[in-house]
C-alpha cells in the first residue's frame, strides 16, 4: 500500500478502498437476493396467491434451553445462499400447533425469516391463521440477514407436508414427523434409547389417542399422563422435550385441559409458563 514520507496511507487509497468495500458490500446482497428469489421459484409448492406476513418473531421473555447443539448444515446439507428454507404445507381446517410452538423455539435459537402464504386451492383462511407466525420484519427483503426461512402455506393438503428448496426430495408427511425433524435443529434426540424410545412413545400417543382416538382412548392417556407427571415434572424425564410439546398441543385440542387430573393440570401449566405456547394458545381461542 502507497505511503507517505511520515508513515500515512495516502487518503486516495484509503477513499478507493472504501469504495471498493462498499460496492463488494452491495454486489453480496445483491447476491443474496438473487438466490433468495430462486429459491422461491424452484421451491415446489410455490404457486401462491398471497403473501400475508414476513415476520422474525420476538423471543419468548422464558427461554428454554436445551442440551447439546444442532447443526444446520448437518440436518439440512450445505447451501451457498443465503439462508435455509423449510416449506410447510398444512390445512387451515387443521392447524398444526405443535409447529407453532417449535417455530417459536426455533427463533429463540435462529435468526428465523418467516412468512405465511395463502395457496390457490384455499378459498378463505381465518385472520388468526394469517398472523399466526408473528407480525412482518421490517428486514423481511433482506435475506441474507436471517439463518432460516420458516415458509407456512395454507393449503387443501391430506396431510401435512414439509420440504427444503430442493427439486428431488421426498416430503416429510405428518405432523408428528415434521414436529420431529424441526425438533432435531434445537437440539439432538436423547442418547439414551430408553429415553428416545419413550418421546417417541409418547408423541405417537398424542397424535394416535389424544388427537384422533375415541372418548374412552383419551380417558386412559390422561391417566397415563397424570402418573408420569407424579414421577417426573416432564414426561420424558427431569428435561423438557418434544414429548411435552405433543401431548401439550393435543391435549388441548382434544378439549380435555379443562378436566385434566391434578399432575395434568400442573405441567400444563408449567408448559404455559415457558412461553412457547402462546400462538398455539390463541389459535384455540
Amino acid at each position: 500500500m502507497p505511503m507517505y514520507q511520515n508513515g500515512e496511507v495516502d487518503p486516495a487509497v484509503k477513499a478507493l478502498e472504501a469504495r471498493q468495500d462498499e460496492i463488494m458490500r452491495k454486489l453480496y446482497e445483491l447476491k443474496a437476493a438473487v438466490e433468495g428469489l430462486a429459491k422461491t421459484v424452484t421451491t415446489p409448492d410455490a404457486d401462491l396467491d398471497l403473501t400475508v406476513s414476513s415476520s422474525l418473531s420476538p423471543q419468548s421473555s422464558s427461554s428454554t434451553a436445551f442440551k447439546g447443539t444442532a447443526d444446520l448444515d448437518t440436518l439440512l446439507g450445505k447451501d451457498l445462499g443465503a439462508l435455509r428454507d423449510i416449506v410447510i404445507n398444512a390445512n387451515p381446517e387443521h392447524p398444526p400447533l405443535t409447529l407453532l410452538v417449535l417455530h417459536s423455539l426455533l427463533c429463540q435459537r435462529y435468526r428465523v425469516l418467516s412468512t405465511v402464504h395463502v395457496h390457490s386451492s384455499v378459498t378463505s383462511v381465518p385472520p388468526q391463521l394469517m398472523s399466526c407466525l408473528g407480525p412482518r420484519h421490517v428486514d423481511s427483503y433482506a435475506r441474507h440477514l436471517f439463518q432460516l426461512g420458516f415458509t407456512l402455506i395454507w393449503k387443501n393438503v391430506p396431510t401435512l407436508q414439509m420440504k427444503f428448496s430442493i427439486q428431488n426430495m421426498c416430503p416429510i408427511e405428518g405432523e408428528a414427523n415434521v414436529a420431529r425433524f424441526l425438533f432435531k435443529l434445537l437440539t439432538p434426540y436423547p442418547s439414551d434409547p430408553a429415553v428416545a424410545t419413550l418421546v417417541d412413545s409418547w408423541v405417537d400417543t398424542a397424535f394416535f389417542q389424544l388427537a384422533e382416538g375415541s372418548t374412552k382412548e383419551r380417558a386412559a392417556v390422561l391417566r397415563s399422563l397424570n402418573s408420569a407427571l407424579g414421577r417426573n415434572p416432564w414426561l420424558a424425564g427431569p428435561e423438557f422435550s418434544l414429548a411435552d410439546i405433543a401431548c401439550f398441543c393435543c391435549v388441548q385440542c382434544s378439549g380435555s385441559a379443562s378436566s385434566a387430573p391434578a399432575n395434568v393440570q400442573r405441567w400444563l401449566k408449567s408448559c404455559e409458563n415457558l412461553g412457547h405456547f402462546s400462538p398455539a394458545k390463541l389459535l384455540l381461542q
